[in-house]
């Protein structure tokens, strides 16, 4: 079984990637806030949260937006656990967030499999983690006011993986963008770059409605508050088929 990311690391791209970050437009959303610079919760973990609190605070069903937690908990027999901590997150209070941090410690379980899963007890989100984790999540719901509505969230590609792709989920899609969220501290790579492409070509070949309007690629890295923009027109068409051929194994 090979997920996206996964065949991405087994590719050798050409120098830059196949999709240059520079391509990219970059926009600044400023809050005048300001991260704390340490977090007690791992950076994987913070992310996740930020993500999946974010899709609660839009309107996802509690189960749907930590589904993947879920998924993997009932893996490693620890699902009664995982809905007692789903139960206690109903917004953006403490008590919510920091059950958050330990409930998608269960993610590893079902992405990796449950012999790289460890414990949640050791996960603990301190006042500074717990903030940055609101404040992410606040710049997000803004970030959608703007760039939205969400049409697609979470959402994987039926009938499109191949043998050499065989699992993968993306973000979101509003009317013309399909967007990754990386929260992360650097710029993104050409991994990144790379898996927004591939999602959108999966998602074009899963006949799922919502891609025929997407002429967009685009991150938002809510811990940086960027946004950045691609139009997939301004990809060469030499480059698509390769990743259609190389990377993803269509032959049609």
């Amino acid at each position: 079984m090979t997920s996206v990311t996964n065949r991405i690391k087994a590719v050798k791209q050409p120098r830059g990637g196949y999709i240059p970050l520079k391509q990219f437009s970059a926009t600044t959303l400023d809050d005048g806030k300001i991260l704390n610079s340490d977090e007690s919760v791992s950076p994987g973990l913070v992310g996740m949260a930020v993500d999946y609190l974010s899709r609660l605070m839009n309107g996802a069903h509690p189960k749907e937006a930590f589904k993947i937690s879920l998924n993997g908990a009932y893996l490693v027999g620890e699902f009664d656990k995982a809905i007692s901590l789903l139960d206690k997150i109903v917004g953006l209070d403490n008590q919510s967030i920091a059950n958050a941090c330990i409930l998608v410690g269960y993610d590893v379980a079902f992405r990796a499999g449950p012999a790289r899963f460890m414990t949640v007890d050791t996960i603990h989100a301190d006042e500074a983690t717990i903030e940055n984790i609101r404040i992410m999540v606040q710049r997000s719901l803004h970030f959608f006011e703007t760039y939205g509505p969400i049409t697609l969230d979470g959402f994987t590609f039926e009938s499109a993986y191949t043998d050499t792709i065989t699992s993968g989920d993306g973000d979101y899609l509003t009317k013309d963008t399909l967007w990754d969220f990386k929260v992360i501290k650097s710029k993104p790579n050409k991994d990144y770059t790379l898996q927004v492409l591939i999602y959108y070509l999966m998602g074009i070949r899963s006949n799922q409605p919502e891609f025929l309007s997407i002429t967009k690629l685009g991150f938002f890295n809510p811990r940086q508050n960027i946004v950045y923009q691609t139009a997939i027109a301004d990809i060469p068409k030499e480059v698509i088929e390769t990743v259609e051929k190389n990377v993803i194994g269509y032959t049609d």
